[in-house]
């Protein structure tokens, strides 16, 4: 039956099933392999009936782009949560993150690839998903200064900072550049994490 005149259906359940009908495709066959064509045929559906909801294959691309960064940012919320020590919330978070990153390279090529391309493509979600990572340093790092665990003066820049500095464990080409190279990720994880620690003002910190 088309989901279109299924009874009861409403709009945003049908939006929701043509992400869900094409992330399905993306993962089985790969994203530029995908067409709109593929996913209305599995829906029942007309091409114009799926643009009605998004208005382009780039939309549809996006869209499931975001459905996968929300995942890392989850990631991320839950352990800033956490009731423990900022500094150990933030080695928690920056090592989480990048295992997560690095588990997608390996276990799940073709949805690393889309994010790569939307990377590439300099893509506003991407945009969206680094700002969002920023905001959480920047909470668990005001966080720190309230404790006196940090000693920074401007909790925003320092987080710009930390990106910064975690970046080679944080985007996906730089990941699987690593690992191509053979490079041991978790050694220099567990130093860049020591250094960001310190810059913030932990110099006690030696683990």
């Amino acid at each position: 039956m088309n989901l279109l005149v299924r009874p009861g259906i409403d709009s945003d359940e049908v939006r929701a099933r043509i992400l869900e009908v094409a992330e399905e495709h993306f993962r089985r066959i790969g994203y530029a392999k995908t067409s709109v064509a593929d996913i209305a045929s599995e829906l029942g559906m007309s091409r114009a009936s799926v643009y009605r909801f998004f208005p382009s294959r780039e939309a549809i691309k996006e869209a499931i782009c975001r459905r996968v960064l929300n995942g890392t940012a989850e990631v991320a919320f839950t352990i800033a949560r956490r009731s423990a020590p900022p500094s150990e919330k933030l080695e928690e978070l920056l090592t989480a993150v990048h295992h997560h990153n690095k588990t997608k390279l390996l276990d799940d090529r073709r949805m690393h690839d889309l994010i790569v391309a939307a990377m590439r493509e300099n893509r506003p979600v991407i945009k969206a998903h680094t700002e969002q990572m920023v905001t959480v340093f920047e909470a668990i790092i005001r966080e720190g200064i309230e404790t006196g665990e940090f000693e920074v003066e401007d909790p925003a820049e320092a987080a710009r900072a930390v990106k910064t500095a975690f970046m080679p464990f944080f985007h996906p080409i730089l990941i699987e550049h690593c690992l191509r190279h053979g490079e041991d990720t978790e050694a220099g994880l567990r130093e860049q994490i020591r250094f960001i620690l310190k810059a913030l003002g932990r110099s006690d910190y030696a683990r």
